[in-house]
């Protein structure tokens, strides 16, 4: 087994080494992507830093969860429209105006935290940057299919994850030394905070690289006001619904992300209320488990390539939720630092293939016309799971995270997700 893995790894970096060199707009964006990743990684460190484990600025559970809920709330509202905005405007200007404006909100963002700034212009500015992050991932997704053969998705796709993911939790590292060289306060995480716009500035000059619409969308649909928006929204539920195989991935990842909210809040409240050290300690363990969950995506993305071939993807997404449930019980219920880092590297390992065979699925099975839509509504489904799960633990969960009784709904959480996937197979498969 370990021979397949092998060489299914070798071929992967093979293929993608050659699309590279054949194809300039497919190096082009995966510089688009890797810059945006850095740049993201580095400022959620550092947002991080700068509001759950700053000593100026303390947070309760319930404080934690208002200010996800400022992050993603409005963009969870908002994000549905920018699938149909990417399916008709041209996709190499939103990239690089995305890009360009998530590079100021950063700076304003940093000066904030500089000058010793309210927390509710932090987290308003905060929320724009994060944005405008979601609407650039999803239009590097829906652009990807114009520089790459179809037959090299899977492949291409999995190693850009997995050097994104490398990429990403270089970028929060970065940001992590950097608080804990200049300090865990305002200034040492406004320093962080506006380093993170080099990420921005590369990636909005890649962008301005590719040749006008040569990142799709293939034909172009009128532009109109607020009602052809929401019917673009409403286009790409249906796509979803008419793909009974992105059907089980929208359900995969959202089960996935409910729980990923869960075991974040558990895992800040654990590490803060440990007898580790400073805030700045407290950091660098969450830095640990960003890094622990960095790693389980990479090794997804080997071992994703080598199990669609052969399962599929429905029984892909079944056998990694089945897997995150067993992950759940075993390690995540113990409530111990230890066992939350093993817990943050499986459930990586098994939200990740998820993830990849979901967007196989919506690259494959969805046509160009709506498929930025469709990852529009992705991007969605993560941000609603994700902070309804937060804002429901919060209410539960104890002050120093160790809640058993929390932990195991997670369990039920991710078997419920499984059943769903289930009948889906069963009734429409």
């Amino acid at each position: 087994m370990s021979c397949i893995v092998q060489e299914s790894k070798r071929q992967a970096w093979r293929s993608t080494a050659t699309a590279l060199r054949h194809s300039p707009d497919l190096a082009r964006l995966t510089t688009v992507r890797f810059a945006s990743q850095f740049g993201d990684g580095l400022f959620q460190a550092a947002l991080g830093g700068a509001i759950l484990f700053n000593p100026e600025r303390h947070t309760d559970p319930a404080a934690i969860a208002a200010g996800f809920a400022v992050l993603l709330l409005p963009y969870s509202v908002v994000g549905p429209f920018a699938g149909a905005l990417l399916d008709r405007w041209d996709r190499r200007l939103v990239l690089l105006w995305a890009n360009a404006l998530r590079g100021a909100f950063i700076l304003a963002a940093a000066a904030v935290l500089l000058t010793g700034g309210g927390e509710t212009t932090l987290l308003l500015l905060a929320l724009a940057a994060v944005g405008v992050s979601r609407f650039v991932l999803a239009g590097v997704s829906a652009s990807l299919p114009h520089t790459v053969a179809q037959s090299w998705l899977v492949p291409v796709n999995s190693v850009l994850a997995t050097v994104g993911s490398g990429v990403s939790a270089a970028g929060a590292a970065v940001a992590v030394s950097t608080i804990g060289i200049v300090g865990a306060g305002d200034t040492g995480s406004g320093v962080a905070v506006a380093l993170g716009a080099s990420g921005s500035v590369v990636a909005a000059a890649a962008a301005g690289g590719f040749a006008r619409h040569g990142l799709g969308p293939d034909r172009t649909l009128p532009r109109s006001a607020l009602r052809s928006v929401v019917d673009g929204l409403r286009t790409g539920a249906t796509a979803v619904w008419q793909a009974p195989g992105v059907t089980v991935a929208i359900i995969g990842i959202g089960t996935h992300r409910i729980v990923f909210g869960i075991n974040t809040l558990i895992m800040v409240l654990v590490l803060r209320g440990s007898d580790a050290g400073s805030a700045a300690e407290g950091l660098a363990g969450f830095g640990v488990a960003v890094a622990a969950t960095a790693a389980g995506m990479l090794v997804a993305a080997i071992v994703t390539p080598i199990l669609l071939p052969r399962a599929g993807r429905p029984r892909t997404i079944t056998g990694a939720l089945l897997t995150a449930a067993i992950v759940q019980l075993l390690f995540v219920t113990l409530l111990t630092q230890t066992a939350l880092l093993v817990a943050a590297f499986l459930l990586g390992l098994a939200g990740q293939i998820v993830k990849l065979s979901g967007d196989a699925a919506m690259q494959i099975e969805i046509d160009d016309a709506r498929r930025g839509q469709v990852f529009a509504l992705q991007d969605t489904v993560f941000n609603i799971a994700f902070l309804a799960a937060i804002a429901g633990a919060a209410v539960f969960v104890a002050p120093d995270g160790r809640s058993p009784c929390l932990a195991v709904t997670g369990v039920g959480i991710y078997l419920a997700g499984l059943a769903g996937v289930l009948a889906v197979r069963r009734l429409r498969m």
